[in-house]
């Protein structure tokens, strides 16, 4: 159940079962860019606390990891008390991104009707149809998103790669495998279509300088990081040709919650005159919720925002604190960003106008295959 997405020339998905059915083993997030570390979750409660503590972080991801948590859960307990209270347990770790919800949701219908012996292989079995659904919905929405990218490619003068900006963590990391706002670029990359990508670092937890920037290079795609704050410099320059990012919950008028900071680049997109594009599965979409301002808004610890970690140069990975130790702050996870600065959502089912209407036509059967999507850029 390998990926596409390397390390050291090695393929991973972020999250795999093992054969027993014993625990999954997932990417330890945190230790990245410079220690790259696997960890072995058991049981429900380790599942739960690698979500709150963002071992693994990212709403399709979440998603996964949390199906498995309920699998594993039922193991050791399988009664309805159990499920219950498991549900209820890992649906409290982050609150934002409606993956998790939406995973969860749909473990238990498949098991709550069967006898209780029945459950947990069931459990188990639904949490893989998960995890297998994000790499084939990735794998579509890449392509769809290829579409978009191709004819802004052709646009640009000869021999000049096409830049794209992105915010946060929305690749390979932020799913079980390929991403979402990367996946167009990893798609246009490996067909040789010549891409360049602006990383926002992300403050404050730096998801861009320390994630991003890591599974590009590990990927062989160019690419350079930047301060959160020269995103809009850059696209008056013009040295900004497309926006991609990601999303952790879309309302059902369009509106789009993503990592603090988001809203900004759209802004400054639409000043600029520059595409600015969400990437997202259809999971990702809130039927129940009217619109973004409905949407809970994270609030993280202000140790975010106040320290910093990294490696000194004994290559000691250390944590510094950045302001006057009495100093509060705030550490808001996420904004919305309105739908009207949207130019389109990139989703499993193609491109669609972020408008209620529009999102109301995404209850679809299975995916389409993408419209006149290339071979070869």
């Amino acid at each position: 159940m390998l990926g596409p997405v390397n390390v050291a020339g090695i393929p991973y998905r972020t999250i795999w079962p093992e054969p027993d059915g014993t625990a999954v083993g997932v990417i330890d997030q945190t230790g990245l860019p410079h220690r790259f570390a696997t960890v072995r979750l058991a049981s429900s409660a380790e599942v739960a606390r690698a979500i709150r503590e963002m071992l693994v972080r990212g709403a399709p991801l979440i998603g996964a990891a949390a199906a498995y948590g309920l699998a594993l859960a039922l193991r050791s307990d399988c009664s309805d008390a159990s499920l219950a209270t498991a549900h209820a347990a890992l649906l409290a770790t982050r609150p934002t991104a409606v993956n998790l919800r939406w995973a969860l949701d749909r473990v238990r219908r498949t098991v709550a009707p069967l006898p209780p012996p029945a459950r947990a292989a069931a459990a188990w079995t639904e949490a893989g149809r998960i995890a297998d659904a994000d790499v084939a919905s990735n794998r579509m929405l890449g392509e769809h998103g290829l579409g978009v990218l191709l004819p802004l490619a052709q646009s640009r003068p000869a021999g000049r790669p096409l830049q794209i900006l992105t915010h946060c963590n929305a690749g390979w990391l932020a799913t079980v495998d390929l991403g979402t706002a990367l996946a167009p670029v990893y798609h246009a990359h490996d067909r040789g279509l010549p891409v360049h990508v602006w990383v926002d670092e992300t403050r404050p937890r730096n998801q861009g300088a320390a994630l991003t920037a890591w599974e590009l290079g590990q990927h062989g795609v160019p690419h350079t990081l930047i301060a959160d704050n020269a995103g809009g410099h850059l696209m008056q320059r013009g040295l900004v040709d497309v926006v991609i990012v990601g999303a952790d919950r879309i309302a059902a008028n369009g509106d789009v919650a993503n990592k603090i900071g988001t809203y900004l680049k759209a802004l400054a997109a639409r000043d600029c005159g520059v595409p600015f594009y969400v990437a997202a599965p259809t999971s990702t979409i809130d039927p129940t919720c009217v619109t973004g301002a409905a949407i809970t808004v994270e609030e993280r610890d202000a140790r975010e925002v106040t320290h910093i970690r990294g490696i000194d140069s004994s290559g000691q990975l250390v944590e510094v604190c950045l302001a006057p130790r009495a100093t509060a702050a705030a550490n808001p996870a996420f904004d919305i960003t309105p739908a009207r600065l949207v130019t389109a959502l990139i989703t499993e089912h193609g491109l669609f106008p972020a408008t209620t209407a529009a999102l109301r036509a995404l209850d679809l059967a299975p995916p389409p295959p993408p419209q006149n999507a290339p071979n070869t850029p």
